[in-house]
């Protein structure tokens, strides 16, 4: 017979289980919910775990995610690594699949969102400076909202005359609607986001008795966290929840009454306190320590907080003088057990670092003679410290603080050195990453590898010299607020715990401490940004206001402040306010080209094309060898509808810089225009070589190949854009022309209720739907289509003369498209 084999992993659970003492009475009401059906009143759909740091509520959750798994049910844990709902969905989907449940509508939605979010700023991917030439450095702006990088679908083929050649009015019209769909995206993720979720979940509860969702470190996820969870739990906003669905909260705060009044009804209040003596003397005897002198010492000093507890029992004191005397620093109560020095010093250094591996302690301790790897696998054993999935450790709060403030209150200049020890390993790893990394990392706060090791950089920097550090640490404050909130967020966060870290406490010791000057400015920047980071969509734009309010922010970093509240307020389609910053921006420097550039496309995207021009002009005479002015000349006449003017300024641009994608597709779309369908073809294959992701060149290289004769291809292509894309209305729309121009008239009319399903405002996809109605004999379905591609644009002339038409006798064939 075959011998089953444990993992090591199960091994090391089952130990942690048996370890767990305490909360009985918890578990219990926890594991005895899932006797009571969800229709029974006494069952409770959310658990909240609340009480003071190192009372045990991670621990707890743990047990009782153990449980829930135990009871067959799928269950996913979050914490404070989320910035937004996005990541917290993301981490959902992907502990769900690890579970053998992928919520694969959910990844493909989130993958939407994460490509959107990525067009929405690329204006700011890549920076135009005078002097080199620019890698891509502006907006794509394809539909009425520059920033998206979308192309509205303009609709069917009509030979070689590509739709710019179309009423303006109507192409703009059909711009806005893409292009409030995609800004709601962006802006509004949880919107678009969350109703994929909830219908994922409820195909999950088809195969598990239960769905658990665990939020650990609520006191941190809770600005963004809690609205959301409040209406996903409480009203139909989003969807219906499965009952089967059990919400478990942890944090150090109750529940806020105002906006949960009513949930003891649903809800269950779990407050957490020290252990009881008994449940304290119960994990002290686990531990082997028995002795009645010791166990009193430890409850006096510890005040039976379980972490103090567990850290002082790891010790295996055998006498009262070996746990510490009530004197003693919380610190030395920790340490006091370890008898090596060096490990006792080295253990007191690695509290510095926020998250905690191999090169993290080599950087900490300096040249302290302990070997880090030894080091960091002996932390990696205390209860104080606990370890990730990723094979990082941080020390629990409780023992850090006072460890933080005993190192830096001893020695102020080995707290400094450290700290920037620290800073300059995280600044390598961030070059050899952007070595290693795209050859355009201009706008590396999209990047989130690269992300994270720069907030780690920038707490480090300001927990070393907090005055010095503050007007860098504004700068980048600035790029992480183009990107969006939930980036903002995680640079705010490194803020408040350098603000936190760095302050004195009271009654400290004046002459050790930083001096107030210091850390002053930083508690104030921290205190002013948490209120506006709870906002999803205003967020990251009242965050800028507020950097825009400092006296450390330089010049330099308020040109680009105010080029950055352009943007947030050009994606809140607030176009005439971001006129104004951009103006602000080259008053305080007029060779910014970044005021020049927003300028332009904000005129572009308000129809006002010549102003756009203008500033173009301006553009290139401050940038004059950057290839995005001319790229965003020959766009702007492609929009005008004058490609024979574009194609001179897209050719400059490709000459400037064959490597970038969006040229390129721009390119191919103008010589298609033109008649040249081979050249354009052969533009957009190199130009989705370059970004195999790029959705608009796909769809666009579709028309090319359909033109062609290649429907195999166009359809291939047409595909691909909707796995990068699922939610988008356009490409379906554009795979019903297809199919409806091979007289696939059943699928094209299929096609075009999906899209029309997506965006009930996309009249093109009204009027292609029409003629595929109308082929099959359907004249009244038609008819009322095309009645309905009228009242979403009235100007809409081609739909009238097909519904004159069809509704007059003897009518000829239908025409290809509208």
């Amino acid at each position: 017979m075959a011998r089953t084999r444990m993992s090591m992993q199960e091994l090391i659970r089952r130990r942690r289980r048996a370890a767990f003492v305490g909360r009985r009475e918890e578990l219990r009401v926890f594991e005895a919910n899932f006797e009571m059906p969800p229709d029974d009143d006494r069952h409770r759909f959310l658990f909240h775990v609340h009480g003071h740091a190192g009372v045990g509520k991670t621990s707890l959750v743990r047990e009782m995610a153990q449980l829930a798994r135990d009871r067959g049910a799928l269950v996913a844990s979050v914490d404070e690594g989320a910035s937004g709902v996005p990541e917290v969905l993301a981490e959902v989907a992907a502990q769900f699949a690890q579970q053998g449940r992928p919520l694969k509508q959910l990844e493909r939605a989130l993958a939407t969102y994460r490509q959107r979010s990525h067009e929405a700023v690329a204006a700011a991917e890549r920076q135009p400076g005078p002097g080199t030439p620019s890698t891509g450095s502006a907006v794509a702006a394809r539909a009425g909202v520059a920033g998206l990088g979308l192309v509205p679908v303009v609709g069917a083929f009509a030979g070689a005359v590509d739709a710019d050649r179309l009423a303006l009015g109507a192409d703009r019209l059909r711009a806005r609607f893409r292009s409030q769909e995609d800004a709601r995206l962006v802006l509004e993720p949880e919107r678009a986001l969350t109703p994929v979720l909830l219908d994922e979940l409820a195909g999950a509860a088809d195969a598990a008795p239960w769905l658990v969702l665990f939020f650990d470190t609520y006191e941190r996820t809770s600005p963004f966290l809690d609205r959301w969870l409040h209406d996903v739990m409480t009203t139909d906003r989003y969807g219906e929840l499965p009952a089967h669905t059990v919400v478990v909260t942890a944090g150090q705060r109750p529940l806020d009454p105002a906006r949960w009044e009513g949930a003891a009804d649903f809800a269950a209040d779990l407050p957490l306190r020290p252990f009881t003596e008994a449940e304290a003397r119960d994990l002290l005897a686990a531990k082997g320590v028995t002795e009645e002198p010791v166990v009193a010492e430890v409850l006096r000093l510890t005040g039976r907080l379980p972490v103090l507890v567990s850290t002082l029992a790891e010790s295996g004191p055998t006498a009262p003088g070996d746990v510490g005397d009530p004197s003693a620093t919380a610190v030395e109560r920790f340490l006091k057990w370890e008898p090596d020095p060096a490990r006792r010093a080295a253990a007191l250094a690695c509290a510095l670092p926020r998250r905690l591996d191999e090169e993290a302690v080599r950087a900490a301790t300096g040249e302290g003679g302990v070997d880090p790897a030894e080091l960091f696998a002996w932390l990696r054993t205390m209860p104080f410290v606990r370890t990730d999935g990723k094979g990082t450790a941080r020390y629990h709060g409780v023992v850090r603080a006072p460890m933080l403030r005993l190192r830096r209150n001893a020695s102020p200049e080995s707290w400094s050195s450290a700290h920037t020890r620290l800073a300059e390993l995280y600044e390598r790893r961030r070059g050899a990453l952007e070595e290693g990394g795209p050859a355009r990392p201009d706008r590396p706060w999209t990047r989130p590898a690269w992300r994270a090791l720069r907030v780690e950089e920038l707490y480090h920097r300001l927990c070393a010299r907090p005055r010095a550090a503050l007007p860098e640490v504004l700068r980048e404050g600035v790029e992480a607020c183009r990107v969006d909130t939930a980036v903002a967020r995680e640079w705010a966060r490194a803020v408040a715990d350098a603000a936190e870290d760095t302050a004195g406490a009271e009654g400290s010791d004046a002459a050790t401490d930083p001096p107030a000057g210091d850390t002053e400015p930083l508690k104030s920047l921290a205190a002013a940004c948490q209120g506006p980071l709870a906002l999803e969509r205003e967020g990251a734009l009242l965050v800028l206001e507020v950097l825009l309010g400092r006296a450390e922010l330089d010049d330099e970093g308020r040109v680009a402040a105010y080029n950055a509240h352009g943007l947030r307020l050009f994606l809140l389609g607030r176009l005439r306010e971001a006129l104004g910053d951009h103006e602000r921006a080259l008053t305080l420097d007029p060779r910014d080209p970044w005021g020049h550039h927003g300028l332009a496309v904000t005129r572009r995207a308000l129809g006002e094309y010549e102003a756009a021009l203008g500033h173009l002009a301006d553009a290139a005479e401050v940038a004059p060898d950057a290839a995005w002015p001319a790229r965003e000349r020959g766009e702007t006449y492609r929009r005008m509808g004058r490609p024979d003017e574009a194609l001179p300024w897209l050719e400059r641009a490709h000459a400037l810089d064959p490597a970038e994608p969006l040229t390129l597709g721009s390119l191919g779309q103008v010589k298609f225009t033109l008649g040249r369908a081979r050249e354009a073809l052969a533009d957009l294959d190199r130009a989705i070589t370059l970004w195999p992701d790029y959705a608009w060149a796909l769809t666009r290289r579709a028309r090319v190949r359909q033109f062609l004769g290649d429907t195999a291809g166009a359809l291939a292509d047409l595909g691909r854009a909707q796995e990068l894309a699922p939610d988008a209305a356009g490409t379906r729309g554009e795979r019903g022309d297809v199919l409806r121009l091979t007289g696939r008239h059943e699928e094209a009319a299929a096609e075009y209720a999906a899209a029309l399903a997506l965006d009930p405002g996309y009249a093109w996809a009204w009027g292609g739907k029409a003629l595929s109605l109308e082929a099959l004999g359907r004249r009244d379905d038609a008819l009322a289509a095309l009645d309905e591609a009228l009242r979403v644009d009235p100007g809409y002339g081609w739909a009238r003369e097909q519904r004159q038409r069809i509704a007059g006798a003897g009518a000829g064939p239908a025409p290809s498209g509208g």
